[in-house]
Protein backbone atom coordinates (compact mmCIF):
# COMPACT_ATOMS: atom_id res chain seq x y z
CA UNK A 1 0.00 0.00 0.00
CA UNK A 2 1.16 3.15 -0.52
CA UNK A 3 0.05 6.08 1.17
CA UNK A 4 -0.01 9.75 -0.69
CA UNK A 5 0.16 13.42 1.93
CA UNK A 6 0.89 16.43 0.39
CA UNK A 7 1.85 14.62 -3.30
CA UNK A 8 4.53 12.62 -1.27
CA UNK A 9 4.53 9.51 -1.32
CA UNK A 10 4.85 6.85 1.72
CA UNK A 11 5.72 3.48 1.84
CA UNK A 12 3.55 1.31 4.39
CA UNK A 13 5.76 -0.07 5.89
CA UNK A 14 5.79 -2.49 9.79
CA UNK A 15 9.12 -3.38 12.24
CA UNK A 16 9.74 -6.87 12.69
CA UNK A 17 7.93 -6.77 16.21
CA UNK A 18 5.03 -5.45 15.19
CA UNK A 19 4.80 -8.47 12.74
CA UNK A 20 5.27 -10.99 14.97
CA UNK A 21 2.20 -9.79 16.73
CA UNK A 22 -0.48 -10.74 13.86
CA UNK A 23 -1.92 -14.25 13.26
CA UNK A 24 0.41 -15.72 10.49
CA UNK A 25 -2.85 -17.62 9.01
CA UNK A 26 -4.02 -14.36 7.87
CA UNK A 27 -1.13 -12.81 6.10
CA UNK A 28 1.49 -13.95 3.47
CA UNK A 29 5.18 -13.37 4.14
CA UNK A 30 7.59 -13.87 1.28
CA UNK A 31 11.57 -13.12 1.15
CA UNK A 32 12.66 -11.95 -1.94
CA UNK A 33 16.58 -13.01 -0.54
CA UNK A 34 18.30 -15.97 -2.59
CA UNK A 35 17.36 -19.50 -2.11
CA UNK A 36 20.63 -20.12 -0.51
CA UNK A 37 19.96 -17.21 2.17
CA UNK A 38 16.58 -17.90 2.83
CA UNK A 39 17.57 -21.68 3.41
CA UNK A 40 19.53 -20.89 6.23
CA UNK A 41 17.03 -18.82 8.30
CA UNK A 42 13.98 -16.53 7.65
CA UNK A 43 10.58 -15.28 9.13
CA UNK A 44 8.51 -18.19 10.42
CA UNK A 45 6.35 -18.79 7.93
CA UNK A 46 7.57 -17.10 5.42
CA UNK A 47 7.73 -18.32 1.62
CA UNK A 48 11.07 -17.76 -1.11
CA UNK A 49 10.47 -16.09 -4.07
CA UNK A 50 13.64 -14.77 -5.29
CA UNK A 51 14.32 -11.40 -6.31
CA UNK A 52 15.46 -12.53 -9.87
CA UNK A 53 12.24 -14.48 -10.09
CA UNK A 54 9.75 -11.80 -8.10
CA UNK A 55 7.96 -10.51 -11.27
CA UNK A 56 6.99 -13.94 -13.31
CA UNK A 57 6.28 -15.41 -9.59
CA UNK A 58 4.18 -12.76 -8.42
CA UNK A 59 1.06 -13.84 -9.40
CA UNK A 60 1.07 -17.02 -7.58
CA UNK A 61 0.84 -14.86 -4.09
CA UNK A 62 -2.76 -15.22 -2.51
CA UNK A 63 -4.82 -11.84 -3.04
CA UNK A 64 -7.07 -12.09 -0.54
CA UNK A 65 -4.03 -11.88 2.05
CA UNK A 66 -1.89 -8.76 3.28
CA UNK A 67 1.14 -9.32 1.54
CA UNK A 68 4.48 -8.63 3.58
CA UNK A 69 8.10 -8.60 1.60
CA UNK A 70 11.41 -9.55 3.60
CA UNK A 71 14.75 -8.40 1.69
CA UNK A 72 18.16 -8.36 4.03
CA UNK A 73 18.54 -4.62 4.92
CA UNK A 74 14.45 -3.93 4.16
CA UNK A 75 15.75 -1.39 0.67
CA UNK A 76 15.13 -4.31 -1.88
CA UNK A 77 12.18 -5.13 -0.96
CA UNK A 78 10.47 -1.51 -1.43
CA UNK A 79 10.21 -2.13 -4.89
CA UNK A 80 8.56 -5.79 -4.68
CA UNK A 81 5.90 -3.45 -2.37
CA UNK A 82 5.19 -1.49 -5.05
CA UNK A 83 5.08 -4.22 -8.02
CA UNK A 84 2.47 -5.77 -5.72
CA UNK A 85 0.54 -2.65 -5.08
CA UNK A 86 0.29 -1.61 -8.78
CA UNK A 87 -0.48 -5.00 -9.29
CA UNK A 88 -3.72 -4.58 -6.91
CA UNK A 89 -2.37 -6.13 -4.15
CA UNK A 90 -1.95 -5.12 -0.15
CA UNK A 91 1.74 -4.54 0.11
CA UNK A 92 3.83 -3.48 3.37
CA UNK A 93 7.69 -3.58 3.48
CA UNK A 94 8.96 -5.27 6.51
CA UNK A 95 11.56 -2.34 7.93
CA UNK A 96 15.08 -3.35 8.56
CA UNK A 97 14.42 -6.57 6.76
CA UNK A 98 15.66 -10.44 7.51
CA UNK A 99 19.50 -8.62 9.37
CA UNK A 100 16.40 -6.87 11.83
CA UNK A 101 14.86 -10.16 12.96
CA UNK A 102 18.51 -12.02 13.10
CA UNK A 103 19.26 -9.10 15.42
CA UNK A 104 16.11 -9.17 16.99
CA UNK A 105 15.99 -13.01 17.43
CA UNK A 106 20.09 -13.17 18.69
CA UNK A 107 19.29 -10.86 21.12
CA UNK A 108 16.49 -12.73 22.63
CA UNK A 109 18.60 -15.65 22.93
CA UNK A 110 21.62 -14.05 24.49
CA UNK A 111 18.88 -12.48 27.33
CA UNK A 112 16.74 -14.92 27.74
CA UNK A 113 18.98 -18.59 28.04
CA UNK A 114 20.61 -19.34 30.94
CA UNK A 115 24.20 -19.39 31.47
CA UNK A 116 24.74 -22.82 31.33
CA UNK A 117 22.85 -23.13 27.95
CA UNK A 118 24.93 -20.72 26.31
CA UNK A 119 27.94 -22.15 28.16
CA UNK A 120 26.95 -25.59 26.57
CA UNK A 121 26.53 -24.20 23.09
CA UNK A 122 29.90 -22.05 23.07
CA UNK A 123 31.53 -25.55 23.69
CA UNK A 124 29.70 -27.34 21.31
CA UNK A 125 30.60 -24.91 18.65
CA UNK A 126 34.21 -25.45 20.03
CA UNK A 127 34.41 -29.36 19.60
CA UNK A 128 32.96 -28.92 15.92
CA UNK A 129 36.17 -27.50 14.92
CA UNK A 130 38.29 -30.11 16.89
CA UNK A 131 36.04 -33.26 15.72
CA UNK A 132 33.30 -32.83 13.12
CA UNK A 133 35.29 -30.25 10.89
CA UNK A 134 39.08 -31.73 11.88
CA UNK A 135 39.95 -32.90 8.54
CA UNK A 136 38.38 -29.64 6.15
CA UNK A 137 39.16 -26.68 8.88
CA UNK A 138 41.46 -27.43 11.99
CA UNK A 139 43.84 -29.35 9.60
CA UNK A 140 44.31 -26.80 6.66
CA UNK A 141 44.12 -24.31 9.98
CA UNK A 142 47.61 -26.12 11.42
CA UNK A 143 49.09 -26.99 8.19
CA UNK A 144 49.87 -23.60 7.10
CA UNK A 145 50.71 -22.46 10.41
CA UNK A 146 53.42 -24.82 10.10
CA UNK A 147 54.47 -24.73 6.63
CA UNK A 148 54.41 -20.76 6.62
CA UNK A 149 55.29 -20.17 9.85
CA UNK A 150 53.03 -17.94 10.80
CA UNK A 151 53.03 -18.09 14.86
CA UNK A 152 56.55 -18.09 17.09
CA UNK A 153 56.89 -18.20 20.58
CA UNK A 154 56.33 -14.77 22.15
CA UNK A 155 53.84 -13.43 19.76
CA UNK A 156 51.09 -10.77 20.31
CA UNK A 157 48.79 -11.14 17.64
CA UNK A 158 45.76 -8.97 16.93
CA UNK A 159 42.90 -10.51 15.46
CA UNK A 160 41.13 -8.19 13.03
CA UNK A 161 37.51 -9.04 13.43
CA UNK A 162 35.25 -7.85 11.39
CA UNK A 163 32.21 -9.42 12.23
CA UNK A 164 31.98 -11.96 9.09
CA UNK A 165 32.20 -16.07 9.42
CA UNK A 166 35.55 -16.03 8.22
CA UNK A 167 37.22 -13.59 10.71
CA UNK A 168 34.67 -15.36 13.54
CA UNK A 169 35.98 -19.10 12.66
CA UNK A 170 39.81 -17.52 12.99
CA UNK A 171 39.41 -15.85 16.25
CA UNK A 172 38.27 -19.28 17.04
CA UNK A 173 41.15 -21.41 15.43
CA UNK A 174 43.25 -18.74 17.40
CA UNK A 175 42.09 -19.50 20.62
CA UNK A 176 42.01 -23.46 20.69
CA UNK A 177 45.26 -23.26 19.17
CA UNK A 178 46.19 -21.14 22.43
CA UNK A 179 44.23 -23.30 24.91
CA UNK A 180 45.62 -26.59 23.38
CA UNK A 181 49.06 -25.83 21.62
CA UNK A 182 52.89 -25.94 22.93
CA UNK A 183 53.69 -22.56 21.21
CA UNK A 184 53.23 -19.58 23.88
CA UNK A 185 51.37 -16.58 22.55
CA UNK A 186 48.84 -13.65 23.30
CA UNK A 187 45.92 -12.59 21.44
CA UNK A 188 43.72 -9.68 21.23
CA UNK A 189 40.30 -10.20 19.85
CA UNK A 190 40.11 -6.45 17.84
CA UNK A 191 37.12 -5.05 16.48
CA UNK A 192 36.99 -1.49 14.82
CA UNK A 193 33.79 0.25 14.14
CA UNK A 194 34.21 1.84 11.09
CA UNK A 195 30.54 3.08 10.94
CA UNK A 196 28.24 0.10 11.35
CA UNK A 197 24.38 0.50 11.20
CA UNK A 198 23.19 -0.47 15.07
CA UNK A 199 21.48 -3.83 13.61
CA UNK A 200 24.97 -5.22 12.36
CA UNK A 201 27.55 -4.00 15.42
CA UNK A 202 24.47 -5.55 17.63
CA UNK A 203 24.72 -8.60 15.80
CA UNK A 204 28.87 -8.45 15.79
CA UNK A 205 28.77 -8.24 19.39
CA UNK A 206 26.09 -10.69 20.14
CA UNK A 207 27.60 -13.46 18.28
CA UNK A 208 30.89 -12.44 19.54
CA UNK A 209 29.49 -12.95 23.32
CA UNK A 210 27.96 -16.80 22.25
CA UNK A 211 31.38 -17.76 20.75
CA UNK A 212 33.05 -16.68 24.12
CA UNK A 213 35.14 -14.12 22.06
CA UNK A 214 36.19 -11.25 24.02
CA UNK A 215 36.21 -7.80 22.07
CA UNK A 216 38.67 -4.83 22.29
CA UNK A 217 36.75 -1.92 20.08
CA UNK A 218 37.83 1.12 19.00
CA UNK A 219 36.19 3.64 16.78
CA UNK A 220 36.48 4.96 13.19
CA UNK A 221 34.29 7.39 10.83
CA UNK A 222 35.98 5.93 7.70
CA UNK A 223 32.75 4.56 6.51
CA UNK A 224 31.57 8.33 6.35
CA UNK A 225 34.48 9.78 4.87
CA UNK A 226 34.49 7.25 1.83
CA UNK A 227 31.17 8.14 1.50
CA UNK A 228 31.99 11.02 -0.40
CA UNK A 229 34.31 9.15 -2.77
CA UNK A 230 33.31 8.58 -6.09
CA UNK A 231 36.57 6.42 -7.02
CA UNK A 232 37.34 3.47 -5.93
CA UNK A 233 35.65 3.93 -2.55
CA UNK A 234 36.66 0.60 -1.62
CA UNK A 235 40.14 0.30 -2.56
CA UNK A 236 40.62 3.71 -0.21
CA UNK A 237 38.34 1.99 2.57
CA UNK A 238 40.20 -1.29 2.44
CA UNK A 239 43.61 0.96 2.77
CA UNK A 240 42.55 3.03 5.66
CA UNK A 241 40.89 0.01 7.59
CA UNK A 242 43.92 -2.08 7.40
CA UNK A 243 46.10 1.30 8.21
CA UNK A 244 44.06 1.52 11.70
CA UNK A 245 44.05 -1.95 12.42
CA UNK A 246 48.29 -1.99 12.34
CA UNK A 247 48.00 1.63 14.23
CA UNK A 248 46.30 0.17 17.29
CA UNK A 249 47.54 -3.43 17.05
CA UNK A 250 50.92 -1.83 17.56
CA UNK A 251 49.56 0.43 20.66
CA UNK A 252 48.47 -2.59 22.18
CA UNK A 253 51.88 -4.05 22.11
CA UNK A 254 51.19 -6.59 19.07
CA UNK A 255 54.02 -7.63 16.54
CA UNK A 256 51.18 -9.31 14.16
CA UNK A 257 47.81 -8.93 12.76
CA UNK A 258 46.03 -11.87 11.50
CA UNK A 259 43.44 -11.37 9.04
CA UNK A 260 40.62 -14.11 7.82
CA UNK A 261 41.51 -14.27 4.09
CA UNK A 262 40.79 -18.05 2.93
CA UNK A 263 42.18 -20.36 -0.19
CA UNK A 264 39.42 -18.83 -1.85
CA UNK A 265 40.31 -15.14 -1.56
CA UNK A 266 43.80 -16.52 -2.43
CA UNK A 267 42.45 -17.89 -5.87
CA UNK A 268 40.74 -14.53 -6.56
CA UNK A 269 43.12 -12.32 -5.84
CA UNK A 270 44.94 -14.55 -8.40
CA UNK A 271 42.32 -14.29 -11.43
CA UNK A 272 42.09 -10.55 -10.51
CA UNK A 273 45.71 -9.78 -11.41
CA UNK A 274 45.60 -11.81 -14.21
CA UNK A 275 42.18 -10.39 -15.60
CA UNK A 276 42.66 -6.68 -14.43
CA UNK A 277 46.34 -6.34 -14.31
CA UNK A 278 48.17 -8.65 -16.46
CA UNK A 279 49.93 -10.24 -14.36
CA UNK A 280 50.20 -13.39 -11.92
CA UNK A 281 50.63 -12.46 -8.14
CA UNK A 282 49.11 -13.91 -5.23
CA UNK A 283 48.01 -13.09 -1.69
CA UNK A 284 50.63 -14.32 0.76
CA UNK A 285 50.10 -16.20 4.04
CA UNK A 286 52.47 -13.51 5.51
CA UNK A 287 54.01 -9.96 4.67
CA UNK A 288 56.34 -7.57 6.58
CA UNK A 289 54.76 -4.26 6.71
CA UNK A 290 56.61 -1.43 4.83
CA UNK A 291 54.49 1.53 6.91
CA UNK A 292 54.67 -0.04 10.58
CA UNK A 293 58.18 -1.34 11.72
CA UNK A 294 58.44 -4.65 13.42
CA UNK A 295 54.58 -5.77 12.22
CA UNK A 296 53.91 -8.47 10.11
CA UNK A 297 50.75 -9.44 8.69
CA UNK A 298 49.47 -12.90 8.79
CA UNK A 299 46.70 -15.38 7.23
CA UNK A 300 45.87 -18.36 9.43
CA UNK A 301 43.15 -19.49 7.17
CA UNK A 302 45.02 -19.92 3.88
CA UNK A 303 44.34 -23.45 3.55
CA UNK A 304 41.12 -23.54 4.31
CA UNK A 305 38.54 -23.28 1.67
CA UNK A 306 35.04 -21.65 2.14
CA UNK A 307 33.06 -24.39 1.63
CA UNK A 308 34.16 -25.42 4.67
CA UNK A 309 33.86 -22.25 6.72
CA UNK A 310 30.28 -22.50 5.27
CA UNK A 311 29.99 -25.63 6.47
CA UNK A 312 30.94 -24.85 10.18
CA UNK A 313 28.91 -21.94 10.56
CA UNK A 314 25.64 -23.84 9.21
CA UNK A 315 26.15 -27.02 11.13
CA UNK A 316 26.32 -24.64 14.46
CA UNK A 317 23.14 -22.38 13.32
CA UNK A 318 25.10 -19.76 13.46
CA UNK A 319 24.29 -16.22 11.52
CA UNK A 320 27.00 -13.82 10.92
CA UNK A 321 26.89 -10.57 8.99
CA UNK A 322 27.72 -10.09 5.55
CA UNK A 323 29.28 -6.87 3.91
CA UNK A 324 28.32 -4.53 5.91
CA UNK A 325 29.43 -1.76 3.87
CA UNK A 326 27.17 0.63 3.10
CA UNK A 327 28.10 0.62 -0.97
CA UNK A 328 27.39 -3.09 -0.57
CA UNK A 329 24.89 -4.13 1.74
CA UNK A 330 21.85 -4.28 -0.47
CA UNK A 331 23.30 -5.87 -3.27
CA UNK A 332 21.84 -9.35 -4.06
CA UNK A 333 24.63 -11.00 -4.31
CA UNK A 334 27.43 -8.82 -2.23
CA UNK A 335 29.89 -8.53 -4.50
CA UNK A 336 30.74 -8.22 -8.23
CA UNK A 337 32.10 -10.16 -10.73
CA UNK A 338 30.82 -13.35 -9.01
CA UNK A 339 29.87 -15.38 -11.86
CA UNK A 340 33.29 -15.25 -13.43
CA UNK A 341 34.80 -16.50 -10.11
CA UNK A 342 32.41 -19.16 -10.14
CA UNK A 343 33.40 -20.28 -13.88
CA UNK A 344 36.93 -19.81 -13.14
CA UNK A 345 37.02 -21.26 -10.31
CA UNK A 346 35.85 -24.43 -11.80
CA UNK A 347 38.69 -24.45 -14.15
CA UNK A 348 41.11 -24.02 -11.29
CA UNK A 349 40.46 -26.62 -9.24
CA UNK A 350 41.79 -29.33 -11.92
CA UNK A 351 45.23 -30.96 -10.82
CA UNK A 352 47.04 -29.29 -14.33
CA UNK A 353 45.82 -26.35 -15.80
CA UNK A 354 46.87 -25.09 -19.30
CA UNK A 355 46.81 -21.13 -18.66
CA UNK A 356 47.11 -18.89 -22.35
CA UNK A 357 49.41 -16.35 -21.39
CA UNK A 358 48.13 -14.06 -24.51
CA UNK A 359 47.27 -10.96 -22.19
CA UNK A 360 50.10 -11.64 -19.53
CA UNK A 361 52.53 -8.68 -19.39
CA UNK A 362 54.52 -10.03 -16.21
CA UNK A 363 55.24 -12.90 -13.39
CA UNK A 364 55.45 -11.33 -9.69
CA UNK A 365 58.22 -13.42 -8.37
CA UNK A 366 58.12 -11.36 -4.71
CA UNK A 367 54.15 -11.83 -4.56
CA UNK A 368 54.24 -16.27 -5.69
CA UNK A 369 54.67 -18.44 -3.02
CA UNK A 370 57.33 -21.15 -4.79
CA UNK A 371 58.36 -20.87 -7.88
CA UNK A 372 60.91 -23.72 -10.64
CA UNK A 373 63.52 -22.22 -12.78
CA UNK A 374 62.52 -24.74 -15.59
CA UNK A 375 59.80 -21.70 -16.43
CA UNK A 376 57.40 -24.10 -17.28
CA UNK A 377 55.90 -25.11 -13.76
CA UNK A 378 54.42 -22.67 -10.78
CA UNK A 379 53.19 -23.26 -7.55
CA UNK A 380 50.62 -21.37 -6.39
CA UNK A 381 49.14 -21.89 -2.80
CA UNK A 382 50.89 -25.76 -2.82
CA UNK A 383 49.33 -26.79 -5.97
CA UNK A 384 51.47 -26.98 -9.31
CA UNK A 385 50.04 -25.42 -12.33
CA UNK A 386 51.67 -25.84 -15.82
CA UNK A 387 51.87 -23.15 -17.53
CA UNK A 388 51.76 -23.04 -21.88
CA UNK A 389 53.67 -19.97 -23.65
CA UNK A 390 51.78 -19.24 -26.27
Amino acid sequence: MILIDKGRLYMNTISVEELEKIDASEITIVDVRPADQYSRGSFPGAVNIPLDEFEERMESVDREKMVYVLCHTGDRSRDCVEKLSDAGYEAVNIEGGYRAYLRLSLSRFMENDAKEQKELKTKEIEHSIIKTFRKTVWRPFTKALNEYQLIQEGDKIAVCISGGKDSMLMAKLLQELKRHGKIHFELVFLVMNPGYNADNWKIIQDNAELLGIPLTVFESDIFDTVAEIENNPCYLCARMRRGYLYSHAKELGCNKIALGHHFDDVIETILMGMLYSGKVETMMPKLHSQNFEGMELIRPMYLIKESAIKAWRDTNGLHFIQCACRFTENCVSCGGGILIFVLLWDIIKMENIIISWMTMISVEIRALIRIKNDNSKIFICGREIHCSVL
